[in-house]
């Protein structure tokens, strides 16, 4: 047992079972034992790889969309490039190395990035000690102006809440302790008020069904919306998800590239859900922002170009990085690795034409 699952356990048997919000949230971002606060996670030494770990194309083309995007705004000078979530500063990277050509966008960019983790925020200084970054706990604190905010895998990674339907009715789940062992387990606790977090449709469902709902994934949503809305510009996030709210359980943990049990090792290894697309439109409609989306990457990818981009990548290969292109291009955009199961969607201020890609 270790140190963060015996403070889970204390706290536990002090006020009672805690939500399944509650134990993601402090098995990544406790201040002290918290998964993101004490180690880099990605690449191949650690527990997952991202896209733009994958290629230096994922990052180039989502600065060249985020560089139209910004053309789009009429250029506004300044503007700010926020980040959210930015792994070891790889995408940013990319993107500011993809927009060195274009006229204006530089030298208007205020780059931010926001970041809880200590030992990631030295990394993405390493990343981009050539560049001046601004860094935040949160993208309320970004100074006020029109902006540009792009999410690459955040919101899989927010707390979210369960559902589940039974004989009596909808129940939250929680986490408490397991009698027949040192760990945990989950329970059920009554609570009708769960009904107003569930689309109508899924209401009446007959029982034997899990519902996953993250409000912190909406509240930022909605907050971004609103920030775009009142002030201008275009919030680009890629996930992966599903278009349509449904049940199903998808809360997974990841450790050394594989999956790990969820309830086990706390702190060890990374929490996720599958996002909901919809419900997150719904969140940035909500605050006056207009949506676009959500696709699948591969499409979305695809319409910026991506395959031209390998193909002229190709002739400059030797015969060790030729078979690693291929790979690269294969796992961000074929229909059975990322390519439709990460999405995309787009939140502009209302008065935004079709931005890049989503014409």
């Amino acid at each position: 047992m270790n140190q963060l699952q015996q403070h889970i356990r204390k706290q536990i048997e002090t006020t009672g079972p805690i939500s399944v919000a509650d134990y993601m949230m402090q098995c990544l971002c406790h201040p002290k034992y918290g998964y993101y606060m004490g180690r880099d996670p990605f690449g191949r030494e650690g527990d997952f790889i991202t896209a733009p770990e994958i290629s230096q194309t994922f990052g180039e083309l989502l600065g060249l969309w985020a560089a139209i995007t910004w053309q789009q705004m009429g250029s506004p000078s300044p503007f700010h490039l926020v980040e959210l979530g930015p792994g070891r500063g790889t995408l940013m990277k990319d993107a500011l190395r993809a927009t060195k050509a274009v006229p204006g966008f530089q030298d208007a960019a205020h780059i931010h990035l926001v970041e809880i983790s200590p030992v990631l925020k030295d990394v993405q200084q390493e990343a981009l000690k050539s560049e001046q970054i601004h860094w935040h706990d949160s993208f309320t604190n970004v100074p006020d102006g029109p902006a540009i905010f792009i999410a690459n895998e955040f919101f899989d990674a927010l707390p979210i809440r369960q559902f589940e339907k039974g004989e009596k009715g909808w129940a939250e789940r929680f986490i408490d302790l397991d009698p027949d062992t040192d760990g945990l387990r989950f329970v059920l606790r009554k609570d009708e008020a769960a009904r107003a977090l569930m689309p109508e449709g899924l209401k009446d469902k007959p029982e034997g069904g899990l519902f996953e709902v993250s409000p912190m994934g909406q509240a930022i949503a909605h907050g971004l919306g609103a920030r775009i809305t009142q002030q201008g510009g275009a919030v680009l996030a890629l996930d992966y998800g599903y278009t349509e709210p449904g049940f199903g359980e998808t809360l997974q943990a990841l450790k050394n590239h594989a999956y790990a049990p969820v309830l086990k090792n706390c702190g060890e290894a990374d929490l996720t859900a599958h996002v909901d697309f919809t419900t997150l439109a719904r969140s940035f409609i909500e605050a006056g922002a207009k949506t676009w989306g959500p696709m699948n990457q591969g499409d979305f990818l695809e319409r910026l170009g991506i395959t031209q981009r390998f193909q002229a990548l190709l002739p400059h290969a030797n015969d060790e990085q030729r078979p690693d292109l291929i790979a690269a291009h294969k796992r961000l955009c074929s229909p059975d690795e990322m390519g439709t199961l990460f999405k995309v969607i787009c939140a502009t201020h209302p008065d935004h034409p079709a931005p890049a890609a989503f014409e």
